[in-house]
């Protein structure tokens, strides 16, 4: 089935579930979080997933989350997820430490994007001695980026910074982490099926950034 929208029922169910984050609460309204938050988000996934293949030739593995919390990291929290999301990645098992797209639905607002969620200190080195070899090519895509309103940059910033390569690229130069971001309150985009087609044509702007950091953050610190 193709996606057909969110409803009022899902951003309902969220908010339930922040509140009332408890076995009985869950069950008696599991069939509500099948049919208007687990069903929509997967059929969400599958569209553009298969439409970023198809239009940008790119093999990207989905990942659609689980609402229940793993049980060995609750820390007193509720044993249910209060947001929902689904990943497109290049590397489904380490996809934490890969650029990857993602959607996100939380009660009060939804949020979509490109990030890594384990930026290795290693990855970020070999992504500034790239970009202090070749500064007019991370030029390029700063400018790009700069142009378009939809996105916006994010991650922890070094308190010293790591060096200088020229005024545009600094920023991104001394960044911990890096990714983008757009995030808004719930509205009317959310219950239409046009939003996997919106969603496609906002991830356009973010496959050269996809596809200039892949060989960067794929590296990582961790013992193999």
């Amino acid at each position: 089935m193709s996606f057909t929208g969110f409803s009022q029922q899902t951003q309902d169910f969220l908010w339930g579930i922040r509140f009332n984050n408890e076995r009985s609460w869950f069950e008696e309204h599991k069939q509500i979080y099948l049919d208007t938050l687990q069903r929509p988000m997967k059929e969400l996934c599958e569209e553009v997933g298969d439409a970023m293949e198809d239009r940008f030739r790119l093999e990207l593995d989905r990942r659609t989350a689980r609402i229940y919390r793993d049980a060995r990291r609750l820390h007193g929290r509720g044993p249910y997820k209060e947001s929902l999301w689904f990943i497109l990645t290049g590397n489904r098992e380490r996809w934490t430490e890969f650029p990857t797209f993602y959607f996100e639905l939380r009660p009060e607002v939804w949020s979509y994007g490109l990030g890594c969620y384990y930026c290795s200190p290693r990855a970020m080195e070999a992504f500034r001695k790239a970009a202090a070899a070749n500064p007019q090519k991370l030029e390029r895509l700063i400018r790009a980026f700069d142009r378009q309103s939809v996105f916006r940059l994010f991650g922890e910033t070094y308190k010293r910074p790591k060096g200088s390569v020229s005024p545009l690229v600094d920023r991104w130069y001394n960044q911990k982490q890096i990714g983008f971001s757009c995030e808004q309150p719930w509205d009317e985009r959310l219950f239409r099926p046009e939003l996997a087609v919106q969603m496609v044509e906002d991830f356009a702007l973010l496959v050269p950034l996809y596809k200039y950091f892949l060989p960067f953050v794929g590296q990582t610190d961790r013992p193999e």
